[in-house]
């Protein structure tokens, strides 16, 4: 079972996630952290900026991104680049040649999810994994039906995924129908997945991942599967949670050694 934290929101599960992140760069500087986009993670991006402000050094740390867009063109502002460049690389002071993006461009996109799963494996893999939840059940942009021993790879977007992202484009229109995303089994690979949600947009979808029966129709509930996951969810996303009592009595008994 995923270690489930109730918290009182996105600044709460920013500090906690960070606090982890920190002293995990601190005990090996070239750590490699699996970096997600949307709005989820921006807590603890936010955070960690400010301890970054404060001197802790994430220039020798590397980041591989879970997705990107195909076809967008290059320095598109809604390229997964740019926005990991914003959110990321420049706030928290990550060297850029450390940080990795899949290749959406149209050339080569064949060997596009070879390339990138080659180059996880040449760097060690991933040392903790932050992910977000779609409302689909979507983890990076494994779709319902993704197989959970999937690599990374080209998929088509859901039209229900386009359109919770319409938001940060022009129009629907202007979202691209394809994405490269890490697989459901490059994400296990991970040693520590850290999946946070946020609101009640996303209760339905996190009670399936966390409670559900393991379903490829239920991407999100691939964490089950794993033996170091952490949930951190406000009370909004927990409420259709069977068991949200026992997972506070669980925090607020858990031993401190065993951190997150």
């Amino acid at each position: 079972m995923a270690e489930v934290l109730i918290v009182e929101g996105g600044e709460a599960a920013g500090r906690l996630v960070s606090d982890h992140i920190v002293g995990l760069v601190q005990i090996r500087p070239d750590m490699v952290l699996g970096v997600a986009t949307g709005s989820t993670p921006l807590p603890v991006y936010r955070e960690l900026a400010r301890r970054h402000s404060r001197g802790v050094d994430f220039s020798r740390a590397w980041a591989f991104a879970l997705d990107e867009y195909v076809g967008l063109p290059e320095g598109h502002p809604q390229s997964y680049r740019a926005v990991i460049d914003r959110e990321v690389t420049v706030p928290l002071g990550f060297d850029r040649s450390h940080v990795n993006v899949p290749d959406g461009g149209d050339g080569d996109i064949e060997t596009t999810g070879e390339r990138y799963e080659a180059a996880l494996h040449a760097h060690g893999g991933v040392d903790l994994q932050l992910l977000g939840i779609g409302t689909t059940g979507h983890i990076g942009f494994n779709e319902p039906g993704s197989s959970f021993a999937s690599l990374t790879r080209v998929k088509t977007l859901t039209e229900q995924t386009r359109a919770d992202n319409a938001r940060f484009f022009d129009s629907l229109e202007d979202v691209p129908i394809h994405c490269v995303t890490q697989g459901l089994g490059t994400i296990l690979r991970a040693r520590h997945l850290v999946l946070l949600a946020f609101g009640e947009a996303k209760a339905t979808a996190v009670a399936a991942a966390v409670e559900g029966p393991v379903t490829a129709s239920v991407p999100g509930s691939a964490i089950q599967l794993h033996p170091h996951v952490t949930v951190v969810v406000d009370g909004a996303a927990a409420s259709r949670l069977e068991h949200a009592d026992y997972y506070r009595w669980a925090r607020d008994h858990k031993p401190a050694w065993q951190g997150l």
